[in-house]
């Protein structure tokens, strides 16, 4: 098998890009290192189905030692998190110091619009741009990518209970376009560049949906995929922003979101790129398709989704 890739994140909820990842890799016959923060159900179940379940924290660098040591090529992916820049930095100094061969970042698509004269209002994408400097200044071979706006990390959390209960997507997104990508698509790609990264070093990746538009064109994909009329509510930013509070998210994620939220407003996720389909050879999932395999979490009998972490 080689030398096992090392898979940081891998114990998510179903469906998320790292432990969907593990799992590929686990598919293709890869040895993976899965990389937990704790010992549980989650963890022992990609232990059942193969890989080599180690305990790390990001933050500490004894710990990374003890995960990196052996492996070649790593997936670093982290959510949300005000830690995030000493998390990269971390995880990098220990990558670079065990002779790493491939570091494929996990990082976001609004980086593009983004400089050192250039940057937003969320805490978040200043650490992702910090992040992305710091790898590019390590030496270490690194492959960027950035996704869009994730369908399941935003879009399946957020209007799954105003669909259910009134028919309506009620998000504060204005007439913006976006074009938002599937999590299974993002591991994909991840999956295809750690099976072979060489010819990747270097590269930066955009990841989006097949489709830009904007949520009145977003309700009718609701609506044919559900069989009923959904139509796009178009709501302020800051009775939004409260009831994200209210739910008790970390005031760190709800600013990012917010940002998120206004730069939709403002046209900054109206993006299209091919990377999907050039790297995998499949085209990407559309809205259309994710509501039709969610549909029960869209009925008022059905349960919601559990949470995830936004990318």
């Amino acid at each position: 098998m080689g030398k096992p890739i090392l898979v940081t994140g891998a114990a998510g909820r179903v469906g998320a890009i790292g432990r969907t990842v593990t799992e590929l890799l686990l598919k293709q016959g890869k040895a993976v290192r899965a990389m937990v923060r704790s010992e549980d159900a989650r963890a022992q179940a990609l232990r059942d189905k193969g890989a080599d379940v180690v305990i790390g924290n990001l933050l500490d660098l004894d710990s990374m030692h003890s995960v990196i040591a052996g492996c070649e090529t790593i997936y670093f992916g982290m959510s949300v998190s005000d830690d995030y820049l000493a998390a990269t930095v971390n995880v990098a100094a220990v990558a670079k110091h065990h002779g790493v061969r491939a570091f494929v970042n996990m990082s976001q698509m609004t980086l593009s619009q983004m400089s050192v004269t250039e940057t937003t209002a969320s805490p978040q994408h200043k650490l992702h741009w910090l992040s992305e400097q710091a790898l590019n200044w390590s030496g270490l071979p690194v492959v960027h990518v950035r996704p869009t706006v994730l369908q399941e990390g935003f879009f399946l959390i957020f209007t799954t209970d105003s669909v259910k209960e009134t028919n309506q997507i009620r998000l504060p997104l204005g007439e913006g376009k976006t074009s938002p990508v599937g999590v299974e698509d993002v591991a994909r790609v991840i999956t295809t560049l750690l099976a072979n990264p060489q010819p990747h070093i270097g590269r930066i990746y955009h990841l989006t949906g097949p489709q830009s538009g904007n949520m009145h064109f977003y309700a009718r994909e609701y609506s044919n995929a559900l069989g009923r009329t959904i139509t796009f509510q178009d709501i302020p930013v800051e009775p939004w922003r409260d009831g994200l509070l209210g739910r008790g998210l970390p005031v760190h994620l709800v600013n990012h979101l917010v940002t998120m939220a206004d730069l939709h407003r403002m046209g900054r996720y109206d993006r299209l790129s091919d990377d999907v389909l050039t790297l995998t050879g499949q085209a990407p999932t559309s809205m259309q398709e994710l509501v039709r395999r969610n549909a029960a979490t869209f009925t008022v009998s059905a349960k919601g989704p559990e949470h995830v972490r936004m990318p």
